[in-house]
């Protein structure tokens, strides 16, 4: 299936490891220009060498924190125009809701939601000039399901997808969809060293604690494993395509059915 996407250029940030470096390697591998993301040059350069030897498209490397909005400024000024925008840049942690200050909740969102906001309405006016543009937000079943150990991520969650909403309609009739894809409990290099940790420590094996979590922390699931970064990607490539121009305003679930209901 040819999505059409050798023409556009797409901006994933966050995306030299995890969730994010799994777009953008599924953007480049369907023809897209990408630009990649992440605070160091090492780790940008590492990623961009990797990606290049299975792209179709350009690959493009940005190094800088950009929930800082002068970071920010400067990547806006190198690449003023983007066709897809892919919000993946995030932050999380386990802290008890008493035990999280101020400051904590303030940069959560600095992080999680200004930082998306920021590009979507740097962007936002190009994509709506040229009739076509794909704005995505990496949300999260968080949203939905606010953990208790990470009320302030999961209220981050939330609020891009509020965030998205309002943007869907924004953009209403002008060719430019917003959506968000919420990922579930995913094989990241943050739970792969937290499992490894744990089975050192516990002497347990990693595919035990594995099944472990999904008995007793996400027994909803229907899954009943971690997705692969590969599968998330997949959602959000779909979702800049031009197969997915009806959607829009949307909450994509990629979470393996952990949360219940019919919405």
């Amino acid at each position: 299936m040819d999505l059409q996407l050798t023409q556009k250029i797409a901006l994933v940030t966050g995306s030299t490891a995890g969730i994010g470096n799994g777009i953008a390697t599924a953007l480049a591998a369907e023809g897209a220009t990408v630009i990649v993301n992440g605070r160091t040059g090492a780790a940008v350069e590492a990623a961009v060498t990797k990606m290049k030897s299975l792209a179709k498209g350009e690959v493009l490397g940005f190094a800088g924190d950009l929930s800082d909005a002068s970071v920010a400024d400067t990547l806006l000024k190198k690449h003023p125009s983007v066709d897809i925008l892919v919000n993946n840049l995030g932050i999380y942690k386990r802290q008890g809701f008493f035990e999280t200050p101020d400051e904590d909740w303030m940069h959560f969102y600095e992080v999680n939601v200004l930082s998306g906001i920021r590009f979507a309405r740097a962007y936002g006016q190009g994509m709506r000039e040229r009739k076509w543009g794909r704005i995505v937000f990496i949300s999260s079943e968080s949203g939905l399901l606010i953990p208790v150990d990470m009320t302030n991520y999961g209220v981050t969650k939330t609020a891009q997808i509020a965030v998205m909403r309002g943007l869907a309609r924004e953009f209403g009739g002008c060719g430019v969809t917003v959506n968000c894809v919420l990922p579930g409990p995913t094989r990241t290099e943050g739970i792969s060293t937290m499992l490894a940790d744990e089975a050192k420590k516990t002497g347990r094996s990693v595919a035990e604690l594995e099944k472990d979590f999904f008995t007793n922390a996400r027994p909803t699931s229907l899954i009943q494993r971690l997705a692969e970064p590969e599968e998330i990607a997949n959602m959000v490539v779909y979702a800049c395509s031009d197969g997915a121009s009806s959607t829009t305003g949307a909450s994509l679930r990629v979470e393996g059915g952990i949360v219940t209901g019919l919405g």
